[in-house]
């Protein structure tokens, strides 16, 4: 049953409800691509053993696992009960808790390390999830984040963007976003950090790839395994949704190689830190 709030905040409500059903997909199909990013993200903060890290928008906890392992002391937040379910099975020695990235349940200064792995195009106001987070953070603190970068250059959009655009319909009812690549853009992301209250804003591109074992395993990640997506592509009829498939099947199709589709994937990590 939606809630009041869940009424006054639809994208909120819309990315908490996708979020509670992809799970299983979502691991099978994302883990190796999302975790390429787990090492940058937690140097980009310098976690190590004794730090203390929020690891925002949590999902199945890749990021607060490995930072676990580092002998941090680390937090696990999402608003996705059924992602924390699965973080809790895969890490029952971390501390996974249910929250909102944008109104963090904690005091100032409690962290000495917040990062967050691809988790801001999911939010409704992304801006104020970065000053929450720089409320939370001690002088001196550190965060990180992750963004895809454009779909240009990101092929496994690229490919389903593209057909989406040529075969089907783009203007489907969905919750209203943020744009999902918002933050690739450098002043953007900076301005977004700077206005937050960090100082020395950072970048770095990192070339991720994804390799899926078939064609169709990219269409069922897409389909099954992401929101807003996913949410577009549900949103077709049947005959525009099998010419989607169909031009998809035939793009990707060119970035099989022995036997495995390879797609060039990149992200960027945008940081800084408090005064």
């Amino acid at each position: 049953m939606a809630s009041s709030l869940d009424e006054e905040r639809p994208f909120h409500a819309f990315e908490r409800r996708g979020w509670q059903r992809v799970v299983s997909v979502y691991d099978e199909s994302f883990s190796d691509l999302t975790s390429q990013t787990v090492g940058p993200l937690l140097d980009a903060t310098g976690v190590r053993s004794g730090t203390r890290v929020l690891d925002v928008a949590t999902g199945p906890g890749y990021i607060a696992g490995e930072a676990a392992k580092r002998g941090a002391r680390v937090l696990g937040l999402d608003f996705s009960d059924t992602m924390l379910a699965e973080a809790r099975r895969r890490y029952p020695a971390v501390e996974f808790r249910e929250g909102d990235a944008q109104a963090l349940p904690f005091p100032e200064a409690t962290f000495e390390a917040v990062v967050m792995n691809f988790g801001v195009p999911h939010l409704e106001d992304p801006e104020k999830a970065m000053r929450e987070a720089f409320r939370v953070l001690d002088p001196g603190g550190r965060f990180a984040f992750t963004v895809w970068d454009d779909p240009s250059v990101a092929i496994g959009f690229k490919i389903v963007l593209n057909a989406i655009e040529t075969w089907g319909q783009t203007d489907v009812r969905l919750p209203a976003g943020p744009p999902f690549f918002k933050y690739r853009d450098p002043e953007v992301s900076r301005d977004a950090l700077l206005g937050a209250g960090f100082k020395d804003p950072g970048r770095a591109e990192l070339p991720l790839v994804w390799r899926l074992p078939s064609v169709e395993a990219l269409l069922q990640a897409m389909e099954s395994g992401t929101v807003r997506t996913g949410g577009l592509l549900r949103a077709q009829t049947p005959e525009k949704l099998e010419a989607i498939r169909k031009a998809v099947r035939f793009e990707a199709g060119r970035h099989v190689r022995g036997g495995t589709l390879v797609l060039p994937m990149p992200a960027v990590l945008l940081s800084g830190s408090k005064p």
